[in-house]
């Protein structure tokens, strides 16, 4: 518990230096808004992260678990705006219906992370997150797709096809 409790306020220290920047960037770019005032993050001992309901275990490095809670934190953009983001998914789902649900998914939510390494971060950081993804064949598979197709490109099609963004 103390551990826990530990990482959580750590986490809150770090989140405080851009956590807003972030929620704001990702608003930005992807034209998407925040339907939620507020969105409760359980941070585990243990467990896979998820996004609904936003939970985040306790990971040793720091800066790692901030940049899971920014991937978490783009899949509940979406879920936030989902109803709007139907003919967007109709188009992954077509566009890549040879790969996985699990890839299918993570191709906007990467192009959409390497948006935020890249205007928040050093591009060590995004190789690290790269790298360690690639030891899980979906998210591998999506990191490859987001690097040959561009992730500016990506987002294009994303806003492009996404309802009633500004």
């Amino acid at each position: 518990q103390k551990e826990i409790i530990k990482f959580k306020d750590n986490l809150e220290k770090l989140w405080q230096k851009n956590g807003d920047k972030i929620l704001e960037e990702l608003s930005d770019v992807t034209g998407l808004k925040w339907k939620e005032d507020k969105i409760m993050c359980y941070v585990v001992g243990w467990s896979m992260p998820f996004s609904d309901p936003l939970t985040i275990p306790v990971f040793k490095d720091l800066h790692y678990a901030f940049d899971i809670l920014t991937h978490e934190l783009i899949h509940q953009l979406f879920i936030q705006n989902k109803e709007e983001g139907e003919d967007y998914w109709k188009y992954i789902n077509s566009n890549y219906k040879k790969l996985p649900f699990n890839v299918r998914i993570h191709i906007p939510v990467h192009a959409i992370h390497e948006h935020i390494f890249t205007k928040f971060f050093e591009s060590k950081r995004l190789n690290k997150e790269i790298k360690i993804m690639s030891s899980y064949k979906d998210y591998k598979t999506a990191w490859e797709m987001v690097r040959k197709e561009s992730y500016k490109n990506i987002i294009r099609e994303f806003r492009e096809r996404y309802k009633n963004i500004r």
